[in-house]
């Protein structure tokens, strides 16, 4: 593992919050193990191995029913551990992958069979090499077929630039963790404004309400400043936000995020139990498991 990097939480809290039944953690992942699903050589960090076993073994803790398990960089296209994670989940996961773009339909046929829905297009340029937007676009035509989704993975200041690329994409889109605003520009600011007139012009995206600690500067527990953002998000588009905790929360450099605090934040951006249940239970399970 990276010296640089936080290892999850060894002992998150038990939620105040009762999430109500059927509740699906729609962004969390899994990694390794290593001496059995080896990270890709060209990665960015190396995580500390977060298997399966202990994914759904915190599900359970924390009063949660489903996962959405998505593909991280540090495996690469090798969907190996993801697809070993959604056969062993009794159907009780699905997830996001990563491929190649001459990934076969044969390949991308046993990828659904497993449970796979969507692919993973990253932006994020600490976190990966560039690709062109026309490779991902081909891609994204390849999984039409299949009614997968494309996850778009960017931050905040990047969004102008990636507009006519998200409007050429043939597949609903969901936006990972927000569209990573800034907490210090506030959500009147020109960059969270886009992303909210993206939703508005768009019935296509969605947005993930997730990862008030990736980007929070006042910090836990209660990630005060990222209220108002995910807040915005789940009373504007109630029918296209997702919840998720992140877990094993890879490349966090100032503390292991509590997951149990992490479930005690969605009643501050989703205050009413309809919100609740449209997020937490309604919308994931229409765009995963219908």
């Amino acid at each position: 593992m990276d010296p640089n990097y936080i290892p999850f939480h060894p002992n998150p809290s038990r939620p105040h919050f009762r999430a109500p039944p059927g509740t699906v953690d729609a962004h969390c992942h899994v990694f390794g193990p290593a001496e059995r699903f080896p990270y890709a050589p060209g990665r960015k960090y190396t995580p500390s191995d977060a298997p399966k076993e202990k994914l759904f073994a915190l599900r359970d803790f924390l009063g949660l029913s489903r996962n959405v398990i998505v593909q991280a960089t540090c495996h690469g296209n090798d969907n190996r551990a993801l697809v070993d994670a959604l056969q062993a989940s009794n159907g009780l996961a699905r997830g996001i992958a990563s491929v190649s773009p001459d990934i076969g339909d044969a390949e991308l046929d046993a990828l659904h069979e497993a449970g796979v829905r969507g692919v993973r297009f990253n932006f994020v340029k600490r976190l990966v090499d560039a690709t062109p937007p026309e490779v991902f676009l081909g891609t994204a035509r390849r999984i039409a077929r299949l009614g997968w989704h494309s996850v778009v993975y960017f931050e905040a200041a990047d969004l102008a630039g990636l507009l006519p690329f998200l409007a050429e994409l043939p597949t609903l889109i969901v936006v990972d963790h927000m569209g990573r605003p800034d907490p210090a520009k506030g959500v009147d600011h020109a960059d969270f404004r886009r992303f909210l007139d993206l939703m508005e012009r768009n019935d296509r995206v969605w947005s993930k309400v997730t990862c008030p600690e990736r980007f929070s500067l006042t910090g836990p527990p209660g990630y005060d400043d990222v209220v108002p953002f995910g807040r915005c998000l789940v009373e504007r588009f109630p029918d296209r936000v997702l919840w998720g905790t992140d877990w094993p929360h890879p490349n966090m450099t100032t503390h292991a995020p509590d997951d149990g605090g992490l479930v005690d934040f969605i009643p501050r951006i989703a205050p009413t139990a309809a919100l609740q249940q449209a997020l937490l239970v309604d919308n994931p399970m229409r765009l995963y498991w219908s």
